[in-house]
C-alpha cells in the first residue's frame, strides 16, 4: 500500500478513535493486506456512528479534510456513504455507515488490528480475511458481476490465505448475503490454490 493511503487512513481512525466511534478499513486496503496487492485511490471505512457524534468526529478531523457535515448526516439516517477528501493529498475516504448488511454487526465484533507502520508503531482495524472476501463478492455481485478487480481480488485472498480461511463461517454468511453461488466458483476458480474441504461439504 502506499504510504500516502496509510497515512491517510490513520489519520481518519484517530479522529474516529478520539470519539469512540467503532470502525473497521475494507475495500482495496483491506483486501490487499490479506490477498495479492493492488494499487487503489482511495480508503473505504465502515462506522458505527451516530448523529450526536458527527461536529466531534470533524473537529478531531481538522482543516486537512474536506468533509459535507450534512452528507455524513444524511448518510448516518439512510445508512449509506459520505466521502472526506484529504487536501494535502486528494486521497478520497468514503466512509459507509454500519447497518447495510444484517451481518455487519458481526463482521465489526470480528475486526482485527494489524500493524501498518513502524517508529512509532501504527495499527488500524480491517476486516478478517474473510470478512473482506464476503464484501468482495457482495459488491462484485452489486455491480453486475462485471468487475475484473473484484473478482481478482477475491481470488488473491483465497490464494494467499488459503487453507486458514474458516469455510464453514465463509458458507454461512455468503448465504446470508445472497453470494452464495459465487463463493463456490470462486472456490472452483481458485482450485488447489485456495481453501480446500476437510468435511467433505
Amino acid at each position: 500500500m502506499p504510504g500516502d493511503l496509510i497515512q491517510v487512513a490513520l489519520l481518519v481512525a484517530r479522529a474516529l478513535d478520539a470519539g469512540s466511534i467503532r470502525h473497521v478499513v475494507g475495500g482495496s486496503v483491506a483486501s490487499s493486506i490479506s490477498g495479492e496487492p493492488r494499487s487503489t485511490l482511495d480508503v473505504d471505512i465502515v462506522v458505527a456512528m451516530a448523529d450526536e457524534a458527527v461536529d466531534s468526529f470533524l473537529e478531531a478531523l481538522g482543516p486537512d479534510f474536506h468533509a459535507d457535515q450534512g452528507a455524513i448526516r444524511r448518510a448516518i439516517r439512510q445508512q449509506t456513504s459520505a466521502n472526506l477528501i484529504h487536501r494535502p493529498t486528494g486521497i478520497k475516504v468514503d466512509l459507509f455507515i454500519m447497518g447495510g448488511t444484517q451481518i455487519d454487526e458481526r463482521q465489526m465484533d470480528r475486526r482485527c488490528r494489524v500493524q501498518v507502520g513502524t517508529s512509532p508503531e501504527q495499527h488500524l482495524y480491517i476486516y478478517t480475511p474473510e470478512d473482506i472476501l464476503l464484501q468482495k463478492l457482495r459488491w462484485f455481485r452489486l455491480g453486475h458481476e462485471v468487475s475484473d478487480r473484484q473478482w481478482r481480488d477475491v481470488l488473491g485472498i483465497l490464494v494467499v490465505q488459503g487453507n486458514g480461511l474458516d469455510l464453514k463461517y465463509l458458507r454461512e454468511c455468503a448465504d446470508e448475503l445472497h453470494v452464495a453461488d459465487l463463493l463456490e466458483r470462486a472456490l472452483l476458480a481458485a482450485g488447489p490454490s485456495g481453501p480446500q474441504d476437510t468435511d467433505g461439504a
